[in-house]
Formats: C-alpha cells, sequence, structure tokens
C-alpha cells in the first residue's frame, strides 16, 4: 500500500511551541576524564547519569525533496523505561546574534511497540546506532557526553563498533519558542568548559 502525501508542517508540543538550543563539540579519548572532572565542578550533580541508549532513524518519504524523519529511542540499560519518540525540525541558523542552533522539538514517550507502528504507517528505517555516555544538569541546561557505536549487524545491540576515538559534547535547553536569553546561559557556560572543548552552533547541513 503506497504511503500517503507528507505535507511538512511545524510540530508543536500541544499547545506550546517548544524549541531545542543546542550547541556541540568532541573531545578525543585521552580528554575524557578531565572534561568529566571539569563538569563534576560546574553542574548541579557531581555524579552524573550514566546511558546506554539504542537509535533508530526512520523516514517517510512524500511529495518533497526532504523526507520527513522520526527517532525512536529505547534504554539498554533501565528495565522497563518507556521507548521515546523524537521529532527534529530544520534549524534556524538566520540570526547571526543568537549563539546556539534552535530547532523544533517534540519528544513523547511511547509504548514498546513504536516502531511496529512507525513501519505500519509507511516509515522505513534509515539507520541505527547506539550511544553510551554520561549526562549532567546545570539548572535547564542538560549536558550529555557521549561515544556512538555502529551497528554491525542490523538489529543486533550486541555487535558494536565505536564510530570514532572520540566523544560527542552537546549542551542543550528546550524551552518554549521565543525564549532567546537561553543561548545567552549557554554561551556563558561554553566559556568555562575551554579549552578543553569548544561548543559550536553547528549546521546539521555541513556534515552531510
Amino acid at each position: 500500500m503506497e504511503a500517503p502525501p507528507v505535507t511538512m508542517m511545524p510540530v508543536t508540543g500541544g499547545t506550546i511551541n517548544m524549541m531545542e538550543y543546542l550547541l556541540q563539540g568532541s573531545v578525543l579519548d585521552h580528554s575524557l576524564e578531565s572534561l568529566i572532572h571539569r563538569l563534576r565542578g560546574l553542574c548541579d550533580n557531581m555524579e552524573p547519569e550514566t546511558f546506554l541508549d539504542h537509535e533508530m532513524v526512520f523516514l517517510l518519504k512524500g511529495q518533497q525533496a526532504s523526507p520527513f524523519v522520526l527517532r525512536a529511542r529505547r534504554s539498554m540499560d533501565r528495565a522497563g523505561a518507556p521507548w521515546h519518540l523524537r521529532y527534529l525540525g530544520q534549524p534556524e541558523m538566520g540570526d547571526k546574534n543568537r549563539y546556539a542552533l534552535v530547532r523544533n522539538c517534540v519528544d513523547i514517550a511511547t509504548s514498546e511497540n513504536l516502531t511496529d507502528f512507525l513501519m505500519e504507517m509507511g516509515f522505513r528505517m534509515d539507520h541505527e546506532f547506539v550511544s553510551k555516555g554520561h549526562l549532567f544538569r546545570k539548572g535547564i541546561m542538560k549536558i550529555m557526553v557521549y561515544k556512538i557505536f555502529r551497528i554491525l549487524v542490523p538489529g543486533n545491540t550486541d555487535s558494536t563498533e565505536a564510530l570514532s576515538l572520540s566523544y560527542l559534547v552537546e549542551l542543550s535547553v528546550v524551552a518554549p519558542a521565543g525564549q532567546d536569553v537561553v543561548s545567552d546561559d549557554m554561551r556563558n557556560f561554553a566559556e568555562q568548559l575551554k579549552p578543553l572543548v569548544h561548543l559550536e552552533k553547528i549546521d546539521p547541513k555541513r556534515l552531510m
């Protein structure tokens, strides 16, 4: 059965349009402990949360040039935790005065049959990976330091290999639209992490 046409419309979370403010960087493996030590001193939780997640990226091709993308994520180290479905909109890169990348963000908990539901809707899995790392919090800011692992055998999360010799570092805030003042707080925090890591506003299109 052919999938229905897809109309690319802004997605909002309930009645509030939620936006993700994001800065990204990376550190080599040998610098990880120094960065973790710095974050322990700056963040609210001196001992970070750890996570081990399996993420699958699904595409639905419609009449537009770009497919509609949804991300399904599950925890591999927390039994009984719900699946999460995430939508990330196109980044708003135009405002040169805004320090962080900004994009629409919707993240909801779902039942465990999420992937079956997406397949029934006409989505197809594009790729999957495992992420393992640490999560720090500073007020409303979330700092994730993690490594991405390639899945060697599709669907088998026990068969993986590291994608690189570095860790991704992401500083993010999810807030209602128009709260651009949070990007100033993010800039101030990012400055305190230099020179261990340089967090920047990175356009995903540059990586394609």
